[in-house]
């Protein structure tokens, strides 16, 4: 797939981009969309954040996408890359077991003792009182993550780092993780068969391919002590907590303040990292500016949140410096 995107780095009428997976349903509609209105061809492949951030450094691609910002040694070796927050998603935790209820209720103290391996077994106390009048089975517990560089990973692990001090001393936030008990898929896909062929998985993936896939799905507990359900009113609670930006554009919504009691507490931003310095420039900058305008007429169809305004104001600023 990346021998292929790279051959098409050098039409002028084609810009090529790789990263998220999260993202990719929605770049998807944009793609087409965007054809018919400007006669740009828009190739992208989600092959994960972590290969997005990779690829763009190597400038093989036109653009990054990825559902984590950045880190300072990232951005450093990424020579001057502008991160424009374009998308705005949520990580759920999808599971298969046999006899529990739909909708479980998760906290995320149990989450980051679900990971850790701390929590063993479905029918723990810890769970059974989140879930009362619920009869747990008592199947041992497999942790299902991502085994490649992903941004569902950097949003799990955001989050839990903010809930869990014995979480974030021992590995804190990123794309990837040597993650201490269970079992690794490669991509959304991967995760899901894993959940599939395994009674008493649990698993975390972007909403989209939840939704769209049937999966079971856990509520997860929030600051305000709410279970609320994933999707876009709850994304875009979360977001609305934003107050301003980061410098470099960064901004993390996860666990967000008990003053927004309907918001999904795994929600995340996902970024389009372009170089500020680019032979694309007169292509990209329109295209990232309808991403962030007239196109996120088709986020809420596929679970992302519309952008709120301050950020698509913060956005345009962005790409105007690109040149």
């Amino acid at each position: 797939m990346l021998a292929a995107l790279v051959v098409g780095c050098g039409d002028d009428k084609t810009a090529v981009g790789a990263g998220s997976t999260l993202v990719a349903p929605l770049v998807a509609k944009w793609s087409s969309d965007y054809e018919q209105r400007a006669g740009v061809t828009i190739t992208y492949g989600a092959i994960g954040s972590g290969g997005g951030i990779a690829q763009i450094t190597a400038r093989s691609i036109d653009f990054g996408a990825s559902d984590a910002p950045l880190t300072p040694n990232e951005a450093s070796a990424c020579k001057n890359c502008v991160q424009v927050p374009w998308a705005l998603g949520a990580t759920l935790l999808a599971y298969n077991v046999k006899g529990a209820p739909a909708k479980l209720k998760l906290s995320g103290p149990v989450l980051a003792d679900i990971y850790l391996g701390k929590i063993t077994h479905w029918n723990d106390p810890a769970i059974e009182r989140l879930n009362p009048g619920s009869k747990l089975p008592g199947t041992a517990i497999t942790a299902v993550y991502h085994s490649d560089g992903s941004g569902d990973t950097y949003g799990l692990t955001d989050y839990l780092s903010k809930i869990s001090p014995d979480w974030k001393s021992k590995y804190g936030a990123s794309t990837q993780i040597n993650f201490p008990t269970g079992t690794g898929g490669k991509g959304n896909e991967g995760v899901a068969a894993a959940l599939g062929r395994t009674d008493g998985a649990i698993g975390y993936l972007g909403i989209s391919y939840v939704f769209s896939n049937h999966l079971d799905y856990a509520l997860v507990q929030n600051a305000a002590d709410k279970f609320p359900t994933p999707g876009v009113p709850s994304i875009l609670a979360a977001a609305e907590t934003v107050s301003s930006l980061g410098p470099d554009n960064t901004v993390s919504i996860t666990n967000p303040p008990a003053s927004a009691p309907d918001a999904y507490p795994i929600s995340t931003f996902t970024y389009a990292i372009v170089p500020k310095g680019s032979s694309k420039a007169s292509l990209l900058k329109p295209f990232l500016t309808y991403a962030v305008t007239a196109g996120q007429q088709f986020a809420p169809p596929l679970q992302f949140a519309k952008l709120p305004a301050r950020v698509v104001t913060a956005d345009k600023q962005a790409i105007a410096g690109i040149g």
